[in-house]
């Protein structure tokens, strides 16, 4: 019987989620929880041999959450269920050792055949994203970039973001000048959303 943990924090597909793996014969859900920065104690204590997590939660996000029960029990198989099918997600899953990588939008046959697949150490990875992650172009923003994409992201101006990255107001301003040239982007705005759709941020 494979022991599956899920992370989603909307109840209402969680709980879906939950009684649909139940009813698949040699799976079981031992643990819940709607928080991405409670993967990783829920599995301590349930011990699954798969977690199923989503992308976006509240306190980690899911790729995080992924990469820090990969380093702290290598031996729970992770595989991220999304309804956003971005490139960037992936190629961060696949960086984080997340083993499985599927749409919400795929059968819960699928997702019970692709448990079982990345319990037994094999990758299962939605074809069509794949092949969209292989088309698309690796993301141009070094990771200071991104850092200060991220806070501009938030609404933060030059001298907010200076003082949370210990930066001053200068570099910040010729950070995001760099961010809006390379992403070929209008403003600090339109680099945030460009940014975001490709899975970056």
């Amino acid at each position: 019987m494979l022991k599956v943990l899920l992370a989603d924090d909307h109840h209402v597909v969680r709980g879906a989620l939950a009684a649909l793996l139940n009813l698949e014969p040699g799976l079981t859900v031992v643990a819940e929880v709607d928080r991405g920065d409670q993967v990783l104690p829920a599995a301590r204590t349930a011990r699954p041999d798969v977690a199923v997590l989503d992308i976006d939660m509240p306190g980690l996000d899911g790729l995080a959450a992924a990469a820090a029960l990969h380093d702290a029990m290598p031996d729970v198989a992770t595989l991220i269920l999304t309804g956003h099918g971005k490139p960037g997600h992936l190629r961060r899953a696949l960086t984080a050792g997340v083993r499985g990588f599927l749409l919400k939008t795929a059968p819960p046959e699928e997702l019970a055949t692709a448990i079982g697949k990345v319990a037994a150490g094999e990758r299962v990875l939605d074809p069509n994203l794949a092949l969209t992650a292989w088309d698309h172009a690796d993301n141009p923003l070094t990771p200071r970039e991104t850092d200060v994409l991220r806070v501009a992201a938030e609404g933060a101006e030059a001298p907010e973001i200076a003082e949370r990255l210990h930066l001053s107001a200068g570099t910040v301003r010729n950070y995001l000048t760099a961010v809006v040239t390379k992403l070929n982007a209008r403003n600090r705005t339109d680099a945030a959303r460009i940014a975001r759709e490709a899975g970056w941020l």
